[in-house]
């Protein structure tokens, strides 16, 4: 049954990092209150909550407390424990359920529903063991990427394979279970879908960014993807038949593969809002994260428009130093950092949004102010 929930009300966040931080701020703004359900005592989350409960997030009892203090529940990234969200959902109303957790949470599960939506994804094969993948391989030709089912993030848990010598390297990965080996794709670039879907059903795609890495980390998303019409097109019918046959509700990130000649491969999901949609904050008339809040309030869904073209940076913790040394000499940059306790390298801090005219000029503007070194 969906509820209509109203300012006033308290929504309740499993997780305390930057992505519910900036959803407590967005939902503040329409006069929400907010319960943080996170491990640390001063989560950037728990920064800007009315209530904090800090306690593991398997622990019963806590989420039993979270459920008595909030009228919704939500959550900001996907490493929750399915069964406990389960349980949640039973005594509380949480409207995404727990079921896109468990797909999003398995590699195999996930491959298996995108292809069930009519979505195209690269060639795979999964394995249980490493004598079974060598049993399967030649159903694939090198190179190919081998990735644990379960885990995994910013390029850790795989393994690119580039030939049959160097199959053993992937050996080590089993240890963590099941297995996915999956054919190499060559893309142009990679892009990245938003889509939100409320309680009653209805859908709304934010403006369809392109994603830059550096050491399988997102470094810069560029707003619009510089693609051809028809292959937006393509990646909107995607993320929107992938909504459709999970019927979530909430947000989800559709992430993929733009080939040479123009089609689309998915290639993974992240069931909340992403990194790549933070530009959505400035650049558009509703930024992913009001968006979120709208969705699982069972409000109506605002149409996206963007503003203006727009590039995002991420500011990890070795760019924090040289980043606010130089805040003076670029006023047309939106700065947004996260409240975390420690700059640790790698570790992701923050993050720059520019709009921009002229993104080649942004782009070399960004390299030229020396915080991002190659």
């Amino acid at each position: 049954m969906t509820r209509t929930i109203l300012p006033g009300q308290t929504i309740g966040i499993i997780g305390g990092g930057q992505l519910g931080r900036m959803m407590a701020l967005a939902a503040k703004e329409a006069g929400f209150k907010i319960a943080v359900l996170d491990p640390g005592m001063d989560s950037p989350t728990g920064q800007v909550a009315d209530i904090q409960i800090v306690a593991p997030f398997n622990d019963s009892e806590a989420l039993e407390e979270l459920a008595e203090v909030s009228d919704v529940i939500t959550y900001e990234f996907e490493n929750i424990d399915v069964d406990g969200l389960r349980h949640l959902a039973e005594i509380a109303y949480v409207p995404q359920g727990a079921e896109l957790i468990g797909v999003t949470q398995n590699r195999i599960f996930e491959k298996k529903e995108i292809r069930e939506a009519g979505v195209p994804i690269a060639n795979y094969i999964e394995a249980s063991t490493f004598e079974e993948l060598k049993s399967r391989i030649e159903t694939l030709d090198y190179p190919f990427v081998v990735k644990t089912a379960r885990g995994g993030y910013d390029g850790k848990g795989q393994q690119i394979v580039e030939n049959a010598d160097q199959l053993s390297e992937a050996e080590d990965l089993f240890q963590n279970g099941d297995c996915v080996a999956e054919a190499f794709i060559d893309f142009t670039m990679e892009i990245s879908v938003v889509i939100q879907r409320n309680t009653l059903g209805e859908t709304a795609i934010l403006p369809i960014g392109e994603n830059i890495h550096k050491h399988h980390i997102l470094h810069q998303t560029i707003v619009p993807a510089r693609v051809g019409e028809e292959t937006l097109t393509k990646a909107k019918k995607a993320a929107e038949a992938i909504a459709e046959h999970l019927q979530m509700v909430g947000t989800l990130a559709v992430e993929m593969f733009v080939l040479p000649d123009g089609e689309i491969l998915v290639n993974e999901l992240a069931p909340r809002p992403h990194n790549s949609g933070h530009y959505s904050i400035e650049a558009t008339n509703i930024s992913q994260f009001h968006q979120h809040i709208r969705a699982i309030c069972g409000w109506p869904l605002r149409e996206p428009k963007l503003w203006s073209s727009a590039v995002m940076v991420n500011v990890l913790g070795e760019h924090v130093a040289p980043l606010t040394t130089k805040i003076a000499h670029y006023p047309d940059w939106s700065i947004h950092l996260y409240g975390k306790d420690e700059a640790k390298h790698k570790r992701k801090m923050g993050h720059v949004t520019i709009l921009t005219e002229d993104i080649d000029r942004t782009l070399n503007e960004i390299d030229a102010s020396g915080i991002w070194p190659e």
